[in-house]
This record gives structure tokens, sequence and C-alpha cells, in this order.
């Protein structure tokens, strides 16, 4: 059974074609600078690793899906020659609102409740919704799943949790609350956890760190979210790439009283123009910056300094709220690559009994454990799958 996975960005589109029989990727494909000058898709076939390389200038999410499918079936190393040999469509939502606690097949009701969250995540439900709506028209029988980054939170944060601290209608009216996000990655990293450990997910307390240009920190207690850092939007939580992450909500009336900023302004400078690309004035790409700390860039390694305070106060803080803190997983591009920040991160955590194992943190992804032997909390680094996971809930959908 060969799953087409497809996750719209805001401006990329990453697919993959896995034949869940064997759990084997055998196409990815990744679109970049979508609708914007210099768009182009790379298509990759395994195992033999031979790319194609596609310029679509000012090409849509659903122009390049459309290409991509035409690649695939003109193939000679792919085994899918039609729409009729892949078995379903697993989409990734960033969010479902409250309408969605586990993921759902396709309907015209399903979707339309996907293009009404679109205001909670305006940068990729639409794009999400337009790709389903290119693959139902092109193949309107082929069952298609939406898979909700915020599943994973909503089926299992109390209230106490999820409500913020205002009055009442905010949340019967407007169901302002916090839904979280990367509740794929969480759930997947904290069940890959268990697995490494020998162990039941449902006998563990997992803080799981979703550290990525775009990150947030989960408490996991005996499989379920009990809490999370990002809110009823990404913006809320650690420091991120080019979001601000937490702070006073009163620095918005502010700024935008002294500046005259506009709504649309206002979000535009803490989503995209904050966090580490802000502080070190340089890159928010984590690689540059750790460049430009070693080389002396005061700004760069204070941001540096700020994005591990985050990930700190928010690992602290669920350690605190739980019976017991039995391990923390660290996942995504930053968590897996970047020795450099977990050896930071965690050198200001062993009083928790947080203790890495400075040869076994050494190097880049793989599934493993860095701690050391004798650490009361276990950490390991999990290599983010996301994608797998996806076809996993479109598979026991369809």
């Amino acid at each position: 059974m060969i799953i087409l996975v497809v996750n719209a960005g805001s401006s990329t589109l990453k697919c993959q074609l896995i034949d869940m029989d064997n759990e084997e990727c055998l196409m990815k494909s990744n679109a970049e600078r979508i609708y914007g000058p210099g768009t182009f898709m790379n298509v990759t076939f395994l195992p033999s690793k031979n790319k194609e390389h596609f310029e679509m200038e000012g090409a849509s999410h659903a122009d390049c899906l459309s290409k991509l499918l035409e690649t695939i079936f003109a193939s000679d190393e792919c085994p899918v020659n039609s729409i009729e040999d892949i078995a379903g469509a697993g989409n990734r939502i960033v969010s479902g609102g409250e309408y969605f606690d586990r993921s759902a097949l396709v309907t015209d009701d399903t979707l339309e409740k996907v293009k009404i969250c679109g205001e909670l995540a305006p940068l990729h439900n639409p794009h999400a919704a337009a790709c389903i709506e290119a693959l139902r028209e092109v193949a309107p029988n082929l069952p298609q799943v939406l898979v909700f980054d915020t599943a994973f939170h909503i089926a299992g944060l109390p209230e106490k949790a999820y409500r913020y601290a205002l009055p009442e209608k905010y949340y019967s009216e407007y169901k302002i609350r916090r839904y979280g996000a990367h509740g794929t990655s969480h759930k997947y990293a904290a069940e890959k956890a268990a697995e490494v450990l020998g162990k039941n997910v449902e006998d563990l307390n997992i803080i799981t760190c979703h550290l990525g240009s775009g990150g947030s920190v989960s408490a996991v207690e005996g499989g379920r979210c009990i809490d999370t850092t990002m809110g009823l939007t990404p913006l809320e939580g650690i420091l991120m790439g080019t979001r601000t992450g937490s702070m006073d909500p009163a620095i918005v009336t502010f700024i935008m009283r002294r500046d005259n900023c506009t709504l649309d302004e206002m979000d535009d400078l803490m989503n995209k123009k904050s966090g580490l690309l802000a502080i070190s004035g340089i890159s928010n790409d984590m690689r540059e910056l750790e460049e430009g700390a070693i080389a002396g860039n005061e700004k760069c390694r204070l941001a540096l300094d700020m994005y591990n305070r985050s990930v700190q106060k928010a690992i602290g803080s669920f350690y605190a709220i739980m019976p017991r803190t039995d391990a923390v997983v660290v996942t995504a591009g930053i968590g897996e690559n970047s020795e450099f920040t977990r050896r930071e991160i965690f050198e200001g955590l062993e009083h928790m009994g947080m203790i890495v194992d400075p040869e076994k943190n050494k190097g880049r992804g793989g599934d493993r454990v860095i701690s050391a032997d004798d650490s009361p909390v276990k950490v390991l680094i999990i290599s983010a799958d996301e994608e797998m996971c996806i076809a996993r809930e479109t598979m026991a959908l369809i």
C-alpha cells in the first residue's frame, strides 16, 4: 500500500511517497519560494537518490503538486504509474481548532472546518486546503486524510492548561485557548523515545523538545500531552527563528501606539522579523549564529544565550508540573543537528538530573541516548519523521 504525504507550508511544499508494506520511502520532493520569484522544486527518487530539478517561477502549491504527480507517473524509477497506484493521501494540517482531537477523513464537512481554522493558521491551512482540492479534482475517489498538528494537544490538555485568564466569552464565543503545534512531531518523539528505552510510552513521563526554526516544548505524561508552550497560534512559547516567543503582551500595544503600526504590520513584526534574526541582526539560521559566536560576534552570542535560556525555562516549568520526569527528548533540525546547542541547554539543567555525556552528544541525528549512564533523567535525540507518522495515521484511517 503506497501513501502520498502532502505537507504544505507557507511558501513550501514537501511530499513523500511511502510504501507502507515495509515503511520505505520511495520519493521525496521539496518545492520552495512558492508564489514568489525563483520558485523551484526538487524531486528525489529512492534508493537511487536520482534527482530532478524544476524551475517553476511564481507557481502555486497546487501547481507544484500537479507537476509532482506528472513527474512521478512518468518516472521509470517509481512503482507508481497512475493515481490508481496510490492508496491514499495524508495531509498535514497545522490547526484543526477544537473540531479535531484526532485525524479525520476528508469530506466536504471536514474540509470546510479546515478552512474555518485558517484564521488560526493563516500561513498554512489555506494552502493545505488548496492541495486537497487539487487532488480531489484529479482523483475524486482517492481517500484523503487530515492529520493535525493540534490534535495531540487537543486530545490531552486539561482545561487548566488550555484556558487563558480572559473573560469567559473569549473562550465560549471566540474559542481563544491554547491549541499548541508540532503535535505530530511531539507524539512521534515520545513514542520513539519509549521504544529506544525499551519501555511503553504509557509508563513514562517525557518532556519533548521540537527545536527547529519554529519550536515548541511539551509535557507528555503516560503518552498524553498535558501542557505545551505554543498557544492560540505558533507565536507563543520559546524564542524561535523569526518569532518573538512569549513576551509581555503590553509590548504589542506599546509599539503600535509609538510607531502607529497597523495590525498586519505588528503581526509581521512578531512573526517574521523577530526572534534569533532580530537579536543577532544577521540570520535566523542556527549554524550561522554558532559560527558567528565562535568568531566573537557578541550579538550572535546573545541570540544563542537567549534561545538556550528560553528552552531551559520551558523544560524546567514542565519538570515542575509532572509527578516525575523520566526522559527529555530533543528533535527537529536544531535539536538533532546542533551538538553545540544541546550541550549548552543541558549544562544548565544538571541540577535537575539531566546530565549529558559529552562523547555521546557528539555528532548529528540518530535515535539515541546522549545522557550519562548514571543520569537520573535520560536525555535522547530522536530524528523527526513527521511524514512517517502522517502515513501511519492515513493508513489506519483508510
